[in-house]
């Protein structure tokens, strides 16, 4: 069975930009792509929210729509399109990312998710998802995947740790004539706040640094190998993770994070770093699960 690329449409402008950033994705990796559209129309479109036959007839249009613009950039792609059961968006969501290779959604610039993805249904379906999961601004254009822009993949803990991540970020790169920017931030450790002798002893063994950027060359060889037409630079940086990332995300093309999702009284949650990147980065953000 063939993935297909799955996209979420429901008439906003973010909607539109993930569409087209998911035919575009799916063009490159030759792939089919699977439009579809659940729940109620967006907040433009909320009149129609009463009425659940002209709802239906307008999901029906949106998608037709959206097929027709795709068919035109894209004659050879292959699309279908479905209308999910809405009795519960994150789950038919969820269950739409479980079948593709990955799921391309919308979302509004910085702030909370919000456009296709209303209230906690983004952070559910991101947390919860078993396949990758794209975020795409409404401002996104194909000229931003231009050559010379990078994929950047954060990189954090031992190289099993990162490798969904990393596998993404270089078979991406790969499909896409693009550089890797792998980013490994560290800080130091409480204990050296508290004890100023430590920290000389550090200076003089020439700091963690060293360190950080052996674990990173590690974790990056298995990829190297597998990917050798992908030029890669290795950035290792002190700071806080998300901070680092946001950093280097205005030149990226694409930014992509593991996911460390958590269990909470009120559901999933996920980790802080996908949850600062995805607020605040200015590109396209890929949230991968841990296998």
């Amino acid at each position: 069975m063939t993935r297909p690329i799955t996209a979420g449409v429901d008439g906003s402008p973010e909607s539109a930009a993930a569409a087209a950033w998911a035919a575009r994705e799916a063009v490159r990796r030759a792939r089919p792509l699977r439009l579809v559209h659940v729940g109620t129309p967006a907040p433009e479109a909320l009149a129609l929210a009463a009425d659940e036959d002209a709802q239906a007839r307008w999901a029906g249009d949106l998608l037709a729509g959206t097929r027709r613009e795709i068919a035109e950039r894209h004659p050879e792609l292959a699309v279908t399109t479905d209308v999910l059961d809405d009795e519960g968006a994150a789950e038919a969501l969820v269950a739409a990312a479980r079948d593709a290779e990955l799921l391309a959604l919308g979302s509004r610039g910085h702030g909370p998710l919000v456009g296709f993805l209303l209230g906690s249904v983004g952070q559910q379906v991101i947390a919860r998802a078993e396949r990758p999961v794209v975020l795409v601004r409404s401002d996104d254009r194909a000229s931003a995947e231009a050559a010379g822009r990078e994929v950047v993949v954060g990189q954090e803990g031992s190289p099993q740790d990162s490798a969904d991540a990393l596998e993404f970020a270089f078979r991406t790169a790969a499909a896409r004539g693009a550089a890797v920017r792998a980013v490994r931030a560290w800080s130091l450790p409480p204990v050296f706040a508290y004890s100023p002798a430590s920290l000389e002893l550090l200076d003089e063994s020439g700091g963690m640094e060293p360190y950080e950027k052996k674990a990173l060359g590690e974790a990056l060889a298995p990829w190297r190998e597998r990917f050798p037409e992908v030029s890669v630079t290795e950035h290792v940086e002190i700071g806080s993770a998300g901070q680092v990332l946001l950093s280097v995300a205005p030149r990226a093309q694409l930014l992509v994070v593991g996911r460390r999702a958590r269990r909470t009284a009120v559901g999933a949650r996920i980790g802080s770093v996908a949850h600062a990147v995805l607020h605040h980065a200015p590109c396209p953000v890929t949230v991968v699960p841990h296998s």
